[in-house]
């Protein structure tokens, strides 16, 4: 069985196949270098580009895996969440190519796929449930609870940004680029080879009620962007090392935040299971203080096994829209 799967909920135009759960080939036409002009994905923007990228990326995956279109036998896409102007690009060109095959089309649902992520080179069978999972994007920041591959319940949600959205933001306070996530990374991670490893605790941590698991970094923007102030005022400018030094107590926040309460999940929810899903399960120092948190615990963690599968791409389409079919699930 082969699954052709398209993903272009935002800004990244990506096609995937897939012989049964086996990813053959992949290939994404990013925009960041486009979207960097206005620190943000402008939608109309974004659907012009996907149109224009769109053959090039799907001939790209049929060369590649030596399959040709009518060889295929479902056609998978992301139907929502995601930019509109977007979206409709592909789910047009879905719709027709099902319809001129005369083969299935699986409507896919871009939450529930980024973390099928984390089935993409991993058998289903060594991901027990029940499980806690956290996913955070640009806009979206929740746990959900797994009690099968299909039955998920949101329980804990954030109450106005999402950690992603913390990152873009601090990076932009501070001019340096965007997506702002990679950058603040790398910046912290240079302070941290060269400074002391433990947290001053700069900035507050915004645990709400802690013994919930709600979430909310508007308070943490704020400090983050009093600090700068602070810093600009006394000195003119940012230097390299405030920086460095803002990036790192800034991502020590959000990371302590997200994995004590992912972990916390796991005894309020009595599962022995957690998982990390989108963007943020990228980040190095999120995973690592996951890891040191369950060092005694008797959980098990689990993230995708690569990082381009946190990332928007047709492989998480396409590997969920396998396990609907043979499941047999619709909608």
């Amino acid at each position: 069985m082969y699954i052709l799967a398209f993903e272009t909920s935002c800004d990244d135009t990506s096609v995937a196949l897939f012989e049964d759960d086996k990813l053959v080939a992949m290939d994404t036409a990013s925009q960041i270098k486009i979207h960097e002009e206005t620190w943000w994905v402008v939608p109309e923007v974004a659907a012009r580009e996907h149109a224009n990228n769109i053959f090039k990326v799907l001939d790209n995956v049929l060369v590649f895996s030596w399959i040709k279109l009518n060889q295929v036998n479902h056609i998978a896409v992301t139907i929502t969440p995601g930019l509109v102007p977007s979206l409709l690009t592909w789910i047009t060109v879905a719709k027709t190519i099902s319809k001129t095959l005369q083969i299935p089309l699986v409507e896919i649902n871009h939450i529930e796929a980024h973390i099928f992520s984390n089935y993409i080179d991993r058998k289903d069978n060594n991901i027990a449930y029940p499980l806690t999972c956290l996913t955070v994007s640009w806009w979206h920041n929740e746990i959900y609870l797994m009690k099968d591959m299909f039955d998920f319940k949101k329980i804990w949600w954030t109450q106005d940004d999402s950690a992603w959205e913390a990152f873009d933001k601090v990076a932009k306070m501070m001019w340096l680029g965007y997506p702002g996530g990679p950058i603040i990374s790398d910046l912290a991670e240079k302070y941290k080879t060269i400074n002391a490893w433990k947290s001053k605790k700069l900035f507050p941590r915004s645990w709400l009620v802690k013994e919930e698991l709600n979430f909310s970094f508007s308070w943490l923007k704020s400090s983050v962007k009093r600090e700068i102030e602070k810093r600009v005022e006394s000195k003119w400018e940012l230097t390299q090392q405030d920086k460095q030094e803002i990036s790192f107590e800034f991502q020590e926040a959000v990371c302590e935040v997200l994995s004590t309460k992912l972990v916390n999940s796991a005894d309020i929810y009595n599962v022995n299971t957690i998982m990390l899903a989108w963007w943020v399960s990228a980040n190095d120092r999120l995973k690592e203080y996951i890891e040191e948190l369950i060092k005694w615990k008797d959980i098990k963690f689990i993230y995708p096994v690569k990082k381009v599968y946190s990332m928007d791409n047709a492989a998480m389409v396409g590997i969920n829209a396998y396990y609907k079919i043979k499941k047999k699930i619709k909608g």
